[in-house]
């Protein structure tokens, strides 16, 4: 059993080729990885859990996580005192899937209808706008023009960058009171209104009230990324999870006994 106290982090990340996935539990108090297991399921984040003291989970103040249903669901169960917090990367990645999700439905429609207004354009609304070439800009003008959905779509995952920009939390309650976003950062499995304190809007917004939770994580997680990239990827889980540790676990690897 491990311990830990005050905020803990959840995250995945890859492993080997394709799909493979590895989930990281962080004590980010201590600025330290507890544990990694296999895969991004819901029986490995309970893994994780049930790898601190029970006492000592139940102390756990916040979770820095992305919206992993998974992750959320053992999270709750496992920690349930805990308030849930998500970060801007976690929350750009979801709008970008939504405006996606957006772009494919009414590009179906508009095929069924014998156009191709929307053929060649799914990065052209992932991208950031600055990056965009003078034809790129002029193309998306001309979808703002036709009054698609997707125009909208784009349109409200840019307004949220304001989101990160306020200083006050009540001032990001209000950003989603207003019902311009409504909860855009619900997933079909989880849904919630307002007053939910578990939303992915609570969630979202509780970053400005432990705006310090997430820091620690990226960091760990930049130096996992750097283990791998170092060493070409790895084959064997094993491996992976031991190169993780001597860097991010702060193991004691002197022996017992040894002098004062």
């Amino acid at each position: 059993m491990l311990c830990t106290q005050g905020d803990a982090g959840l995250d995945e990340k890859s492993f080997g080729k394709g799909h493979d996935y590895v989930s990281v539990l962080h004590d980010l108090e201590g600025r330290r990885v507890l544990e990694v297991v296999p895969e991004r399921t819901r029986e490995a984040a309970n893994t994780l859990w049930t790898a601190i003291l029970k006492p000592q989970r139940h102390a756990i103040d916040a979770v820095a996580m992305d919206m992993w249903v998974p992750y959320l669901e053992a999270t709750r169960v496992a920690a349930p005192q805990a308030l849930i917090v998500h970060d801007k990367f976690p929350c750009a990645k979801e709008l970008n899937k939504a405006v996606d999700l957006v772009r494919r439905r009414e590009h179906r429609e508009l095929q069924a209808q014998g156009e191709e207004t929307l053929t060649k354009t799914r990065y052209l609304g992932l991208k950031n706008p600055w990056n965009w070439t003078d034809r790129q800009r002029e193309r998306f003008q001309t979808l703002k023009v036709d009054a698609l959905k997707v125009g909208r779509a784009w349109a409200i995952k840019e307004a949220f960058a304001d989101f990160w920009d306020y200083r006050y939390t009540g001032s990001a309650h209000k950003f989603f009171d207003r019902g311009f976003l409504g909860d855009s950062l619900a997933t079909p499995a989880h849904h919630g209104r307002r007053e939910d304190p578990q939303t992915p809007s609570a969630g979202a917004t509780r970053h400005h009230e432990t705006s310090h939770t997430r820091a620690a994580a990226e960091g760990m997680n930049a130096q996992i990324q750097l283990l791998k990239a170092n060493a070409r990827g790895y084959r064997n889980f094993t491996q992976y999870r031991i190169a993780i540790f001597f860097p991010c676990g702060k193991l004691d690897l002197y022996p017992a006994g040894r002098p004062s």
